[in-house]
């Protein structure tokens, strides 16, 4: 006899269909930690100059530290996932987004170069793992109609507090050595969010949202329930499987998303914004911080616009709308950047009018390429075809592209940097997409011809 008709079980009880109990704490929490990551990336674009001259860097440099805190994440970011076999969510959160945190403040009294390079690293591996687990936890404590929204607005959040910070370090740049301060700063307020997260964050359990998670639907804290949780976590969460990965490389169209991606230089652009501005512009860092702070709240707003523009291209052809709204987001953000790149202005606002457009267009990426994902890849594949994406290519992406135009800024300046390795990626990027054109509408319909096989699946045509 099974548990379940045993007459000695509890009687299962369903989960909220609204969400998990405390699902709004628990993404605060979490997003608090994940500005850290944004403040120790914003700490370095808006005081490269004055780190530079304190320790007498090249521009090269700044290629190197971003890249290799990007590309730990490759690595850490399923170490974190793999220790969660052990210990709970919270605990290697609370370990990883906020105790970590000490290695930033070891890092503000760095001497040299190398020094910088390795704490910096050290302390970007564990800043990773807030954006690991945000996803998995939207996704045990909401429903699937408000996941999307959920994460919309976390990262169009982080954009914003990204940009904001950015002015705020820039205040530093007149402070002798006030780079150490920055770095210090992050490493408290990481601390702190740590903290914050083991005492009040409420995992509702993995597969909650699925009615898997017993022991939290029946309220148990014992250390029984944890296992119990620890061991649903292991059966849910299993990273990348390779196998999957080659068999999505039989999908034309997930190739030329993976390609795109490669070629996605956006993000570089606001490593080096300041700098430019700087170097190219002739801005003090604090009006260069402040001119390119537009550009979060473009990308909030573009967020929102193209969730709803997306979904009317969609209505008017599934084939092609959200395809050519991709590619079109491609072109504008490559000329965009061009203006506010390779010509000088007066007026600031000029620069911050651009930064806030570019904002918007990057903002389209997200919220286009993912829904393309899901139109051609079987859901059972949907978590390795993102977890590759996402925590692999794109990662790899931008280290690479961030570590060459740090390299060529120190050949030909970091202006003509920006045009070769982002302007022109970026537009090669928009041709790149020009081949979804031709495999999307096989793939989609490949996939929906696979769905309307399965009778269960029937219903969910209807559109």
């Amino acid at each position: 006899m099974t548990a379940q008709h045993s007459p000695m079980a509890p009687a299962a009880i369903g989960p909220d269909p609204q969400g998990a109990p405390h699902r709004k704490r628990n993404v605060t929490l979490i997003s608090a930690a994940m500005i850290t990551d944004s403040a120790e990336s914003g700490l370095l674009s808006a005081l490269f100059p004055v780190i530079a001259a304190s320790l007498g860097l090249a521009t090269s440099a700044l290629g190197v530290l971003i890249a290799a805190g990007r590309l730990v994440s490759v690595v850490s970011g399923p170490l974190w996932v793999f220790l969660t076999r052990y210990l709970a969510r919270r605990t290697v959160l609370a370990i990883a987004s906020g105790l970590w945190g000490v290695w930033a403040i070891v890092a503000a009294f760095s001497q040299d170069f190398v020094q910088l390079l390795i704490l910096n690293t050290i302390a970007a591996a564990g800043f990773t793992a807030a954006h690991v687990f945000l996803p998995a936890i939207v996704g045990d404590s909401f429903p699937d109609a408000k996941r999307g929204r959920v994460i919309g607005w976390v990262y169009g959040a982080l954009v914003i507090s990204s940009s904001l910070l950015g002015p705020l370090f820039g205040q530093l740049a007149d402070v002798p050595q006030g780079w150490r301060y920055g770095y210090v700063a992050i490493g408290v307020i990481n601390i702190l969010a740590g903290l914050a997260i083991l005492l009040f964050l409420r995992d509702p359990g993995i597969g909650y949202m699925d009615g898997r998670a017993d022991q939290h639907r029946a309220g148990t804290t014992t250390a029984t329930a944890t296992a119990t949780a620890t061991a649903t976590a292991t059966a849910t969460d299993d990273g990348v499987s390779w196998r999957t990965v080659a068999s999505l490389f039989r999908l034309p169209s997930y190739v030329v998303l993976i390609i795109s991606r490669l070629l996605s230089p956006h993000p570089v652009l606001g490593a080096f914004a300041v700098v430019l501005l700087v170097e190219a512009h002739g801005l003090s860092i604090q009006v260069a911080t402040a001119a390119f702070a537009p550009f979060g709240i473009g990308y909030l707003v573009g967020n929102i616009v193209i969730g709803y523009l997306g979904d009317i291209a969609n209505r008017f052809s599934a084939d092609h709308g959200r395809v050519t709204l991709l590619q079109l987001s491609q072109f504008a953000f490559g000329g965009l950047a061009f203006l506010a790149t390779q010509v000088t202005y007066d007026g600031v606002w000029m620069y911050s009018l651009f930064f806030a457009l570019m904002g918007a267009f990057q903002g389209w990426n997200p919220i286009l390429n993912r829904p393309i994902v899901m139109a051609i890849v079987p859901p059972e594949q949907r978590g390795t075809a993102f977890g590759f994406m996402i925590s692999i290519v794109e990662s790899i992406s931008y280290s690479v592209l961030a570590l060459i135009t740090g390299f060529v800024a120190g050949a030909i300046g970091t202006q003509g940097a920006v045009l070769w390795t982002i302007v022109a990626v970026v537009l090669v990027n928009g041709l790149v997409l020009t081949g979804l054109q031709v495999t999307f509408r096989r793939d989609r319909r490949a996939l929906l011809a696979r769905t309307e096989t399965a009778p269960a699946a029937q219903p969910a045509l209807a559109e």
